[in-house]
């Protein structure tokens, strides 16, 4: 699949894609890990959300549900998604459920997402994918970084964006699901965190941080007393070339039954679509 065909497959999963119409991007740079310089204290906010996707690498997986809400013109587009996520293999499956189309069409099949470092696996793609065929993406290729393309953030990526935490204040204590958590707010620097995270999610963020409209991205953090993300909302901002307006999209990511066990496997070569993708398709699930 040439860079082109990235392009066109990367435009997104469904509704997303159809409003997005995100493009290629840009390749990150070197790094590791959080700043020496940003280490604060133990108590201190900022630290704890640079620590939080090493807290989940340490919790081995979970479970997840996703949600991605878009607004433009205004219409609300709301994505679900449900899975399970290996962090220290930076592997995750998720099936994605496009929300029904105001026409009454058919509604959409569910959506199968692989999550790996550096690609997107997509099965039911539509756009003229066979069913039995696995479209993938490179995420370096997407100026989104595939933050809001398949309609999930992957959930390892969300947490190495915290790494780029320049600001965060402590609201307080409250509960997710039952378990007491933190709840932090602050905002994100995409280029910082790209600078700071794992060599999988370097060039995704380093994309992003050009893609978007601006590279602040606020949010809503809470963590449990292990460190780990209960609860994760952020908030992206782009500029939609066609409207010549800017586009808000909210991921929420909700993180549960930690060591769950998870078994994800990528396709094989042959079981990779690499024929044309039609463009312009809103049909089915693509």
């Amino acid at each position: 699949m040439d860079r082109r065909q990235h392009r066109r497959t990367g435009r997104t999963v469904g509704a997303v894609g159809i409003l997005l119409g995100l493009g290629a991007g840009a390749t990150g740079c070197a790094g590791s890990g959080a700043a020496a310089e940003d280490v604060k204290g133990p108590g201190d906010p900022v630290t704890a959300l640079h620590r939080a996707a090493d807290a989940l690498r340490e919790a081995g997986s979970s479970k997840a549900g996703t949600s991605m809400e878009m607004a433009t013109g205004g219409t609300r587009v709301t994505i679900r998604g449900r899975g399970v996520y290996d962090y220290r293999r930076r592997l995750g499956r998720l099936t994605v459920m496009l929300p029904e189309d105001p026409t009454g069409a058919a509604p959409h099949r569910p959506i199968t997402e692989l999550l790996a470092p550096g690609a997107l696996y997509m099965k039911n793609r539509g756009a003229g994918v066979p069913a039995d065929k696995w479209v993938r993406v490179e995420t370096a290729t997407l100026s989104d970084g595939n933050l809001v393309t398949g309609g999930a953030t992957d959930p390892y990526a969300a947490a190495e964006l915290l790494r780029g935490t320049r600001e965060a204040i402590l609201v307080g204590r409250t509960e997710v699901a039952g378990t007491p958590v933190r709840h932090y707010r602050g905002t994100a620097d995409l280029g910082r965190a790209a600078r700071y995270a794992s060599a999988g999610h370097r060039a995704s963020l380093a994309a992003a941080a050009k893609g978007f409209a601006t590279a602040e991205v606020p949010f809503d953090a809470y963590l449990d007393d292990q460190g780990r993300i209960r609860k994760l909302r952020q908030r992206f901002s782009f500029a939609n070339g066609r409207q010549k307006d800017t586009v808000a999209v909210a991921s929420t990511l909700l993180l549960y039954d930690f060591g769950a066990p998870v078994d994800v496997r990528l396709p094989d070569a042959a079981d990779i679509y690499a024929g044309r993708i039609a463009e312009g398709d809103s049909s089915g699930s693509g």
